[in-house]
């Protein structure tokens, strides 16, 4: 397991909030794991939020339970977005948010480029890989498919 992987929820989380989620892992270390919901839509567009409300409809996704109070995003173009942090070879976490919004008003950033999450979810140490041991998670091939699907 490590940052970059995917997890889906299994029968065990039915009836939670965890019900047919897929989670992108973005950190996992000593301290724990934070993760991204990437298959549920959140209710309103970027545009819809008074500070972005002279930008495009974009969606935005319900990343978890945690800091439902603040927006997070995950991208695969570092050659625009300055800043991020490397998850995998593939996806970084962060960076210029200003800039990302500004290159998704411009459609230079695309959907399948960027997303944009509300709240996210986190596990302590060892609490995430006790989860995945009792069954609550399966572990899904981080090449398998499209991660935003």
């Amino acid at each position: 397991m490590k940052a970059g992987n995917l997890i889906r929820s299994t029968a065990l989380l039915d009836g939670t909030i965890f019900e047919n989620v897929v989670i992108l892992i973005t950190e996992l270390n000593e301290k724990g794991a934070m993760g991204f919901i990437v298959n549920r839509v959140f209710p309103r567009k970027l545009n819809e939020l008074e500070e972005f409300k002279q930008g495009i409809p974009f969606p935005i996704y319900e990343g978890g339970p945690v800091d439902q109070e603040h927006l997070f995003f995950v991208h695969q173009r570092p050659d625009l977005v300055e800043g991020g942090t490397p998850i995998n070879e593939r996806f970084y976490f962060g960076g210029d948010f200003q800039a990302t919004v500004r290159y998704i008003n411009m459609g230079v950033l695309e959907e399948d480029e960027v997303r944009v999450f509300i709240g996210y979810c986190g596990w302590d140490s060892g609490e995430l890989e006790a989860e995945i041991a009792e069954g609550s998670w399966q572990l899904t091939s981080p090449g398998a498919g499209d991660v935003w699907k």
